[in-house]
């Protein structure tokens, strides 16, 4: 009996054996094995379409043999959806998580909090194009009309950062308004729709939520206009790329290709719709909004935002690091202490991808059309004075009057990248009115040709006026307020 007992267990044995070697050879046509794990790529999002060639790309949120991923270059990848950021970030430090998503305007708050892990950015997922936006009840229909009111805002968001370049391009801080802090956009919504604050940083769809709940409300802006505020990318530990750099270049080349192909394909960008609906569990409708609001960027754009094209003059992904940086910096909510753009940045995956044809070019620049006449009065968004110094009589543009204007204005009119600009000169009521006027305008048009010439910004995007003593800000009457006076005002003006 006892022999025959040994005989039995040692079977069971060699069955259970065999059984595990075929798991773990074999692979079915669905998910990938669980004992595969150690091979998956992990990577962490929210409920956000800027995502979506990665997961278009891999057929699904989950690790599977279906995915483009695996057939295509052997790799396992799966997104983990949680928006829950602390919940996220931490399950990014413990290893469950390999790459993880973030945005660069706010990535300074975070970045000092990770340093242990020695964090880098590794390629850009999009722009943000309507998915963020200012909703404001009625009577607020331009930055001036925030002054004093209450806005909701997920501080240190990406929601954070817009309202900060907002407020800037009217010539305002966070000073002049009443900041009402939430935990998230979703909470500002909420906020805006019970009309306990005036205005709220949502993201859309709920923007169109609140219009509905808020009646006589609008969206005073939104990133269809302010085009270059918000870039999502993904980070890892620089211990993980040093172990997977070829996992990790396969990884960027296929998602490349997936924003490649949605951006140029109704058939694949449904494709994508269906899976987001899927993977993120919203309807179709939300699918399709949260990837019609965002650039889904291509393998030409992580070129310019790396600073890999010596000929690119528009934003970068350091632009953005180092004036966010700045302004957190201001506001107490970000250290003095943070690393450069240099060593958090891993551009080696983009360096080293090889894709090239139109469809992975990157974004052209907008196109402005010429503006009728009327548009020297149409009403302004936000308007930012400017002390430019000229030689009296003169129009002619110095060092120094370009380089404030590269220190207060060149920022603002690229991010905002979709808005035309009014330019309008000012002067003091010494002199000749008439002279004054022409003087003024002549002063605003060099203005704009060196926007054109230097920063490479479109001449018909500029809407030229000279005012001459007629718009003043302070009293003519007095030495400080003719100063004042003899200014430029740089106006984004509304669509």
């Amino acid at each position: 009996m006892k022999n025959k007992a040994v005989t039995i267990i040692v079977g069971i044995v060699v069955i259970v054996f065999f059984v595990l070697l075929l798991k773990r050879i074999s692979i079915p046509t669905g998910e990938v094995s669980a004992n595969s794990g150690d091979d998956i790529i992990r990577i962490g999002v929210v409920t956000w379409g800027g995502y979506a060639a990665g997961q278009y790309f891999n057929e699904g949120f989950e690790a599977s043999t279906e995915s483009r991923f695996f057939k295509e270059y052997g790799l396992q990848v799966e997104f983990v959806l949680n928006d829950d950021l602390n919940s996220s970030l931490n399950a990014w430090k413990n290893g469950d998580i390999d790459l993880h998503w973030y945005t660069v305007d706010a990535f300074p708050t975070i970045v000092n909090g990770l340093k242990d892990f020695d964090p880098v950015i590794l390629w850009q997922a999009d722009w943000s194009r309507g998915g963020d936006a200012i909703v404001a009840r009625k009577g607020i229909n331009n930055v001036e009309d925030l002054r004093g009111k209450k806005i909701a805002v997920a501080q240190l968001t990406p929601s954070h950062s817009f309202l900060l370049w907002l407020l800037d391009a009217g010539g305002m801080t966070v000073d002049d308004v009443q900041l009402v802090e939430v935990s998230n956009a979703i909470d500002a919504a909420t906020a805006f729709k019970s009309q306990r604050v005036d205005a709220a940083v949502v993201w859309s769809p709920d923007d169109e939520e609140c219009l509905k709940a808020v009646i006589g409300s609008n969206v005073l802006e939104s990133t269809k206009v302010a085009t270059n505020i918000i870039a999502d990318v993904f980070f890892a530990k620089k211990e993980f790329v040093r172990n997977n750099r070829d996992k990790l270049a396969k990884l960027y080349e296929g998602w490349m290709r997936g924003a490649a192909e949605i951006n140029n394909s109704q058939l694949s960008k449904d494709r994508a719709i269906d899976i987001l609906t899927t993977g993120l569990g919203v309807p179709r409708e939300f699918a399709k909004t949260a990837i019609d609001n965002v650039r889904l960027v291509t393998h030409g754009d992580n070129i310019d935002f790396f600073g890999l094209n010596v000929d690119f003059n528009g934003v970068t992904g350091e632009n953005l690091y180092l004036r966010m940086a700045g302004e957190y910096q201001k506001l107490g909510l970000a250290a003095r202490n943070i690393p450069s753009w240099r060593l958090i940045s891993y551009p080696q995956l983009v360096q080293q991808c090889e894709l090239a044809g139109t469809d992975n070019d990157a974004e052209a620049g907008p196109v402005f059309a010429a503006l009728p006449a009327y548009a020297q009065t149409k009403p302004s968004l936000a308007t930012k004075h400017v002390s430019i110094n000229f030689r009296t009589g003169e129009f002619q543009l110095d060092e120094n009057a370009k380089f404030i204007i590269d220190q207060e204005f060149v920022d603002i009119a690229k991010a905002f990248g979709n808005a035309h600009i009014r330019i309008e000169g000012n002067t003091d009521n010494v002199g000749d009115e008439i002279t004054n006027i022409i003087l003024s305008k002549e002063r605003a048009q060099a203005v704009a040709d060196y926007l054109v010439q230097a920063h490479g910004m479109a001449p018909n995007r500029f809407i030229i006026v000279g005012n001459g003593p007629n718009n003043p800000v302070a009293d003519n009457n007095t030495i400080a307020g003719r100063a004042k006076n003899r200014r430029t005002d740089f106006e984004l003006v509304q669509q």
